[in-house]
């Protein structure tokens, strides 16, 4: 199964950080394409949040390869498909905000990882500010709900990891803006 991942400064998720960019990559072998050269949008729009256990419909969707879209190494999805899901799903993480900080969980630091298969199941790593941060029951529900409500998405699985532990240097300018650190 071949799959697509994001991250955010490169595409080795060996040393997770935060994803904006796909990549796909084969389970079996562990190999990877850099697809930086598909990226040609922003992720700075709103989404609504919800779930949705079938793809939902995309109105006004990118070309697949079979109806001209570019090609991507590793990936049945076309290149302008994987921007498209990537557009989408960077916006919905940055619907959901830890409750504690005001900012949103994306520009945290908090996603270490986004993996996009070719049936467009989408798998998530991402951690927490502190181990014991009371909605870590809660948040990848969020996540999930926000994530599955992009178009085109047909499932999500949000894994809750601690390794490497969060810290400050992980978060966005916007975020240490937001949360006055500048």
């Amino acid at each position: 199964m071949t799959s697509a991942a994001m991250d955010r400064d490169r595409l080795d998720v060996a040393v997770p950080e935060q994803p904006s960019e796909l990549r796909p990559s084969s389970a079996a072998d562990d190999r990877s394409v850099d697809l930086k050269a598909a990226h040609t949008g922003t992720p700075d729009d709103e989404v609504r949040q919800g779930s949705c256990s079938e793809p939902s419909p995309v109105p006004n969707a990118a070309p697949t390869v079979t109806e001209g879209g570019t090609p991507v190494a590793g990936t049945t999805l076309s290149a302008e498909e994987i921007d498209e899901l990537r557009q989408g799903i960077v916006m919905a993480l940055k619907t959901v905000y830890d409750p504690e900080i005001p900012s949103d969980i994306y520009e945290l630091g908090l996603i270490y990882s986004i993996d996009v298969d070719d049936e467009r199941n989408v798998a998530i790593d991402m951690t927490l500010t502190a181990p014991g941060c009371p909605v870590a029951g809660e948040m990848p529900i969020w996540v999930e709900n926000a994530v599955g409500a992009v178009p085109g998405v047909n499932a999500v699985k949000v894994q809750i990891v601690f390794d490497p532990p969060w810290d400050q240097s992980r978060m966005s300018d916007e975020a240490k803006l937001a949360i006055g650190m500048f």
